[in-house]
């Protein structure tokens, strides 16, 4: 009979990095969107045209469970629209929980080595989560635990991500 590991602690990590399109919000805002935003009488944030910006329902509770667990967070997104991206995080109230934005046109490589550096945290410290096969793909050969999402961010998606996370980390 195999004795317990004594590695069987939870290994948390110090940094988790969203994408922005298709992650946290189910639109891409250089093309689905018409900038600038704004908040109307109602509260609700609305692009030039008066449509209504939504997220997907969870990133609340996502950003929330993860800065009650101390556990930082950043944003790598590539659009060309990064005025519109840096407005739609402030009028969402989201600023307060990233550490760091990389939101420029380029590689999810840079974006992750800008973070990592910008932050003092090492990549194996790091999780990522993306709707994009080639940037988990690129920021996977960095070394970073990377989460392919489907359906935009759940609290289900970063439980299961949390959990490879420690899963991965703790065999090493």
């Amino acid at each position: 009979m195999a004795k317990p590991s004594a590695k069987s602690s939870t290994r948390v990590p110090k940094m988790v990095v969203f994408d922005l399109d298709y992650t946290l919000w189910p639109f891409w805002v250089d093309t689905h969107m018409d900038p600038p935003f704004h908040k109307n009488g109602d509260g609700k944030v609305v692009d030039s045209r008066g449509y209504v910006v939504q997220y997907y329902p969870d990133t609340p509770k996502v950003l929330k469970y993860l800065q009650e667990k101390n556990i930082g967070m950043s944003v790598a997104s590539r659009t060309g629209e990064t005025d519109g991206a840096e407005q739609l995080i402030q009028l969402f109230g989201w600023n307060k929980y990233f550490q760091n934005k990389q939101i420029y046109p380029g590689s999810k490589v840079t974006h992750i080595n800008k973070i990592s550096k910008n932050c003092n945290i090492k990549l194996e410290e790091m999780i990522f989560f993306d709707d994009e096969e080639r940037n988990i793909v690129d920021v996977e050969h960095l070394g970073v635990v990377s989460i392919l999402i489907r359906k935009g961010m759940t609290m289900p998606v970063l439980i299961n991500g949390l959990k490879t996370f420690s899963d991965i980390r703790s065999n090493v």
